[in-house]
């Protein structure tokens, strides 16, 4: 039995490169079920967002973890990286609230629109060229896309565990004398903490503990933060008539009407997760010489396949997560990791009830932990020049101010642009640069048509 035991070990640590890559299988493991704790709350959300467009709640459920089971073991054997994929919180706002609601556009039309766009991915991948799009990215782009996703996840973590609450002028401190305000900034101190002593699966602790706590705090609505649901575990039963609920034919006759939207849908979709993956494999270091893990084609194939997979399921667009920085954090680094949080989400089928019982406030905490992280690359020996921080620090701001990425990296890169052609360094003033921009400029454009 230990023979065999070893011998599995073996074969898991040599397809992933797990001790190549400076890491143990205990410690994927434990980033996988890391980065599970802060993800498995799309459980709850998605289904509830989609179930707005006439969606049975429950078929979401299901459809939701068969699509982030699939899509997440499709980036864990395909490019070994430690990034959870599920369906896109951006992207299920737009089909339910904006395609469905608004436009009155059926479902059906919906996810044909969800199913091309994943296949342009794949296609853009095969053909190396999203690979180009992304070293078409200058450095201080690059570093304004690691630190703007930073301070959109503290804004996530902020605004979840109630820490920041809107305003009339915007956002305001959280009422300390709310219990749940106060667990929250206990749940960051104890994350705080526990990462800076380095205290194995810190962030999984502080998940745990808070959890336990919401039990006895109140929220201001007078109930407990952490509800237990009725029942522990439920049967796992797939609604099969979700499956290919594609209607081209409706895409096509509305096409001059929903091609402003596909569009939005792609360069949205395309480069959240392009940002997304590049954050996440540039936190990943690998080996003594503290390299970045390869973000390559098979990542940029496995973000597309996903995609289409997911709306075969019958569910919005599948994209990577911003929270596997966690994993990441909590040492991830292979392909195993991902591996782990696919497989609780299978498990989760069955007790899914049980899991989404996590309360906000629990993985708020986690989230901020991370987010400053990744901001602490501003103020590194190896940062930029001065005039190169510009670019960085307005995506920043944008993000904090607005909540909205894609409009903060679109500012970032035709500032940047800008910055170049006034400092006359016509060298930098790349073809792929200037693609780039016109490219933003028209996401900008749709982008005020989708709010006019």
């Amino acid at each position: 039995m230990r023979h065999a035991a070893r011998g599995a070990g073996g074969m898991l640590d040599r397809y992933f490169d797990v001790t190549r890559r400076g890491s143990t299988l205990l410690r994927e493991v434990v980033a996988g079920i890391t980065t599970f704790g802060a993800v498995a709350y799309i459980m709850a959300v998605n289904p509830a967002i989609l179930s707005m467009a006439g969606l049975d709640h429950h078929d979401m459920i299901m459809t939701t973890i068969a699509a982030s089971v699939c899509g997440t073991l499709l980036m864990a054997l395909m490019a070994n990286l430690p990034i959870a994929l599920a369906p896109a919180m951006s992207s299920n706002i737009i089909f339910a609230q904006v395609v469905v609601m608004h436009m009155g556009i059926s479902p059906a039309v919906a996810f044909a629109m969800v199913f091309l766009g994943g296949v342009v991915f794949v296609l853009l991948a095969l053909t190396s060229w999203r690979q180009k799009i992304v070293s078409g990215f200058p450095d201080p782009v690059i570093c304004g896309i690691r630190c703007a996703i930073g301070a959109f996840i503290v804004r996530i973590g902020l605004t979840t565990g109630g820490l920041v609450v809107p305003s009339h002028d915007g956002f305001a401190f959280g009422l300390l004398a709310q219990p749940a305000v106060e667990l929250a900034l206990g749940g960051l101190a104890l994350a705080m903490v526990l990462s800076y002593m380095r205290v194995p699966a810190a962030m999984l602790l502080s998940i745990v503990v808070i959890t336990i706590a919401g039990l006895f705090v109140h929220g201001a609505d007078g109930r407990l933060l952490t509800r237990l649901p009725a029942h522990v575990s439920d049967w796992p039963h797939y609604p099969y008539h979700m499956l290919f609920t594609f209607d081209f034919h409706g895409f096509v006759a509305n096409i001059l009407v929903l091609f402003p939207v596909a569009l939005y849908f792609f360069l949205s979709d395309f480069f959240d997760a392009t940002g997304t993956m590049m954050a996440v494999t540039q936190r990943a270091t690998q080996g003594r010489d503290g390299t970045p893990l390869p973000l390559g084609r098979a990542a940029f194939c496995a973000d597309g396949a996903a995609s289409v997979i997911g709306a075969t399921l019958g569910t919005s667009t599948v994209s990577a997560y911003l929270e596997s920085l966690v994993g990441v954090e909590a040492g991830g680094r292979t392909g195993l990791c991902a591996v782990v949080v696919a497989a609780l989400f299978a498990v989760s089928s069955f007790f899914w009830p049980l899991i989404t019982a996590i309360p906000p406030v629990a993985t708020a905490p986690v989230l901020i932990v991370v987010g400053l992280g990744m901001l602490s690359t501003l103020a590194s020996p190896q940062t930029l020049a001065l005039e190169e921080l510009m670019s960085p620090l307005l995506m920043v701001v944008i993000t904090l101010m607005t909540g909205n990425f894609m409009l903060a990296l679109a500012c970032g890169l035709l500032l940047h642009t800008i910055l170049v052609i006034g400092r006359r360094r016509w060298r930098q003033l790349t073809p792929m640069l200037v693609g780039l921009d016109i490219v933003f400029v028209v996401f900008l454009l749709l982008e005020s048509r989708m709010q006019a």
